[in-house]
């Protein structure tokens, strides 16, 4: 498993055509099975089970999706079916908020929250028997797995995990999101985040819900927001326990946490990748020798469209899987 056997197909030249081909380009259907996580908290989480047929030995495969996205995001469902062909059992987590239904809280979810992974991980591992888990995740799924593993002890239940277009440094990626072509993502998930509060705020007025709805509209004007800085600095930052945007970075970002990682880990990059700029990538030399970079020279963000194989990125993920096995 290298970098080098990856190559962009010459109608996918760059970043941004390989990360928008892959957000547009629909997933086919796959039977799943949703079940509720209720929390400690009083909120909940809906995760999509996969039930695969083959050897119960084999581990469970737990998938986190990035910002604005889903279980239904494409990269998602085209993994678990892959995963579910080659005899693996899949749950893909739904962040707060993500599954379809506003969550109860006035929290959310943000790239630190390994709580609600932990409470997940912890419904996993009894529903499946005490199977091994291997995480995958992707963007600021990714962020969170890490953020996960760096705070558990090794040898827990979990065997591994897979890192798609992680945003190690979330500072670098927030100010990449303000500048040149990728303003149009930054703009993208910063109305997308500004219409989800305004919605559940909404919706607890409408519940009666009014110590949550109070803790929402105390946020202020969010239609004044410009950038995903300011609305991680004025709603996320708030929202989640932090003292602003720049606190949330520092606290949250996973890149000075791997070194923390006691467990096989494949880190996937790009890069080209339009939202994580290359200074925020890990130096490979100073990674713990269980830590491996597999850094392509194109693929975009979440994209790894391959002229020679086109499921490149979720052929990668398996074969990492597979030396868990």
């Amino acid at each position: 498993m290298n970098a080098a056997d990856f190559q962009s197909p010459w109608w996918l030249p760059e970043g941004h055509s390989q990360t928008l081909w892959r957000r547009f380009v629909p997933a086919n259907g796959l039977h799943r099975r949703r079940q509720r996580v209720e929390l400690q908290d009083g909120d909940f989480l809906d995760i999509d089970w996969v039930d695969a047929a083959g050897d119960v030995s084999l581990p469970v495969i737990l998938l986190l999706h990035g910002l604005c996205g889903c279980s239904a995001s494409p990269y998602i469902v085209s993994l678990q079916r892959l995963l579910e062909a080659q005899g693996y059992t899949s749950v893909a987590m739904n962040f707060r908020g993500c599954s379809g239904e506003i969550n109860r809280l006035a929290r959310a979810y943000h790239s630190g929250c390994s709580e609600d992974v932990e409470e997940v991980f912890q419904h996993v591992r009894h529903a499946a028997g005490q199977r091994p888990i291997v995480g995958v995740g992707f963007s600021l799924g990714g962020n969170v797995l890490l953020h996960w593993l760096a705070r558990r002890p090794a040898g827990k239940g979990v065997i591994g995990a897979v890192a798609v277009s992680t945003p190690f440094a979330l500072a670098h990626c927030s100010e990449a999101l303000n500048t040149g072509v990728s303003k149009l993502y930054g703009h993208y998930f910063r109305r997308r985040l500004v219409r989800d509060v305004m919605a559940k705020l909404a919706y607890f007025r409408l519940q009666g819900w009014q110590e949550q709805a109070e803790q929402l509209a105390a946020l202020g004007d969010l239609r004044r927001l410009r950038t995903l800085w300011e609305f991680d600095d004025q709603v996320t930052a708030p929202l989640h326990g932090f003292d602003g945007a720049r606190d949330y970075y520092d606290r949250c970002s996973s890149g000075t946490l791997l070194p923390a990682i006691e467990l096989p880990t494949v880190l996937i990059q790009s890069r080209d990748d339009p939202i994580i700029p290359e200074r925020s990538l890990p130096d490979p030399k100073r990674l713990p020798t269980h830590i491996r970079l597999l850094l392509t020279p194109a693929g975009g963000h979440v994209g790894f469209t391959s002229a020679r194989e086109p499921h490149w990125l979720e052929q990668r993920i398996l074969q990492a899987i597979q030396t868990l096995d």
